[in-house]
């Protein structure tokens, strides 16, 4: 049995798994200040306090679902299997995305992964999709709910 076809079943007996929850990150008004300026997003509902309080809805700041949805990497690196020496791990894509709640600032967040399926793309890699949840400590609703392909390439 080739190395390929060992990694496969491994993964096929994880199908189902929880891997997390992660541990909890903060959301605070400098990473979302700084994710404002790196992606040019500065709508005040995001960067500014006073107008937020008096303006929007939520009353304060609230973190872009984009950076919230960019930690997934951190929680990917916490929970899943770990890379191995011959292996790297890519971002492919997301089959869906729902931006269920908004993360307030000084919110703290959490990952949480389900193995949903795993196939082989070819000879070298592999395709694994979880189901991953992105909650807020203290609300009921998760901020993000997805489903995460990753990229699972063997090098040679």
């Amino acid at each position: 049995m080739n190395f390929l076809n060992e990694e496969f079943l491994k993964y096929q007996k994880k199908i189902g798994q929880e891997f997390g929850p992660t541990d909890w990150i903060q959301i605070t008004q400098n990473k979302i200040d700084e994710f404002a300026h790196l992606t040019q997003d500065p709508q005040f509902i995001h960067i500014d306090p006073i107008k937020a309080k008096q303006n929007s809805p939520f009353g304060k700041t609230i973190a872009h679902g984009f950076l919230v949805l960019s930690f997934a990497s951190k929680f990917a690196l916490d929970v899943l299997p770990e890379v191995k020496k011959n292996e790297i791990r890519i971002n492919y894509g997301f089959n869906k995305v729902r931006f269920i709640h908004p993360v307030e600032v000084n919110s703290n967040i959490r990952g949480n992964f389900i193995l949903k399926n795993t196939e082989k793309k070819n000879e070298f890699s592999l395709i694994n999709t979880y189901e991953l949840s992105i909650e807020i400590k203290t609300k009921e609703k998760p901020a993000i709910v997805s489903e995460w392909i990753i990229l699972n390439q063997y090098l040679k």
